[in-house]
């Protein structure tokens, strides 16, 4: 059995998206909601259609038998769950298209509903306060962390800033790059009604910003968002009678090397790693169960919670060397519509906005239907991303045919 082309994606939906806390009064479980009846909806399908629900990290908001019982799904005959925070974002999508092709299912669900603020429905990790928004994604304490902490590493942040700088120390990186990276990511969001950041950024503007987490300044980071975004997934077959033309899950590959284990709350990897995503044994999986390499993508939307990752992401999937990744950027070859590889053409995490890296799998699809707002001419193969982040990390790639 093969995954290739046996499951495609037959729609995607999202809600408005929300600067951190201002989707109140509406909860996580209702976001999620409406971003599956919108996924459904696009496809030409609707709840009685679904029978998997294929998520990661705390992506329902809610608990998933409710959900399945307040949709009004008939009946559940798949569920599975990714951990790994963002890491997990393309490779739910993987889950449902190992669910469809072993015929465990033959509509799966795969979301993320994200709201940055304490709510009755315990969305928060932190004790909920509602005169203090808080946010979801908060780690419990734990014996790691108290090893990290005393050194100054207390949010993803200051974490990522360590491995920016050791790629700076041995490749001669430049904070210019990383300029590159958010800038051009900012150009994208600009022409998009969705974004939530649409003001032009400079140069200038990206060196003037305060510093967070040295190499890390303010445009270096994710948003802080709410909203939720949903993708169906079903059989081939079926989805030659569905709305939209299907987009072919040709690969999907997560987890990654085993002593990357906990990754930036670890900081234990292998020296040839340590200054990377982590990505690179999910990418050499996924190219060769696609039969597919770094040449046959035309668009790459990789997840960009911290602009340095994405430099890194482009030398781990083969665009450029490792270590060539500032050079990479500097040319121009991630820029929307004259790069050679255009990069988050949504704008992204950094833009756009932060659903922990679901929205890049909704500008794939889009991409390859053609009706992507910055749309890349003649893309026929998307790939998407999800992390770095903690094992697993994971990867999509997208077709615009069947092989």
């Amino acid at each position: 059995m093969t995954l290739r082309d046996e499951a495609v994606i037959a729609g995607v939906g999202a809600t408005p998206y929300y600067k951190r806390g201002r989707s109140l009064p509406q909860t996580p479980f209702e976001l999620a909601g409406k971003a599956t009846l919108a996924a459904l909806d696009d496809a030409g399908l609707s709840v009685r259609d679904v029978d998997g629900l294929a998520l990661y990290s705390f992506g329902l908001g809610g608990d998933t038998s409710l959900f399945a019982q307040t949709l009004g799904i008939p009946e559940v005959r798949f569920t599975a769950m990714l951990t790994g925070g963002g890491g997990g974002a393309a490779g739910s999508v993987g889950l449902a298209a190992a669910a469809i092709a072993s015929g465990m299912a033959t509509c799966v669900v795969s979301l993320m509903s994200l709201q940055q603020a304490a709510n009755r429905f315990g969305a928060s990790f932190a004790p909920p306060d509602p005169d203090k928004p808080a946010g979801q994604y908060q780690a419990r304490p734990s014996p790691e962390g108290s090893f990290i902490q005393p050194s100054g590493l207390m949010g993803p942040g200051q974490m990522f800033a360590v491995l920016a700088n050791r790629h700076m120390h041995l490749y001669g990186t430049r904070r210019e790059h990383f300029a590159e990276i958010a800038i051009s990511t900012r150009d994208n969001a600009r022409r998009r009604e969705t974004a939530i950041m649409r003001d032009p950024m400079t140069l200038d503007d990206y060196f003037s910003a305060r510093m967070i987490a040295d190499p890390l300044c303010l445009f270096d980071f994710c948003l802080e968002c709410d909203g939720a975004v949903a993708v169906i997934t079903t059989t081939a077959e079926r989805a030659r009678d569905l709305r939209q033309p299907p987009v072919y899950i040709r690969a999907s590959a997560h987890g990654g090397h085993g002593r990357w284990g906990q990754a930036i709350t670890w900081m234990g990897m292998p020296d040839d790693e340590f200054a990377s995503s982590g990505h690179r044994p999910v990418a050499t999986r996924l190219y060769e169960m696609a039969g597919l390499g770094p040449a046959d993508v035309d668009v790459a939307l990789l997840y960009d919670h911290f602009s340095p990752m994405v430099l890194m992401q482009l030398e781990d999937y083969g665009f450029c060397g490792i270590g060539e990744g500032g050079p990479f950027v500097e040319s121009g070859a991630i820029r929307w519509p004259s790069g050679l590889l255009p990069v988050n053409t949504h704008g992204g995490n950094l833009s756009e906005a932060y659903i922990i890296g679901m929205t890049h799998v909704k500008e794939g699809v889009e991409q390859l239907r053609g009706t992507a707002v910055n749309q890349v001419a003649g893309a026929e193969v998307a790939l998407v991303t999800g992390g770095p982040a903690s094992i697993p990390t994971s990867s999509l790639l997208l077709c615009k045919e069947a092989a």
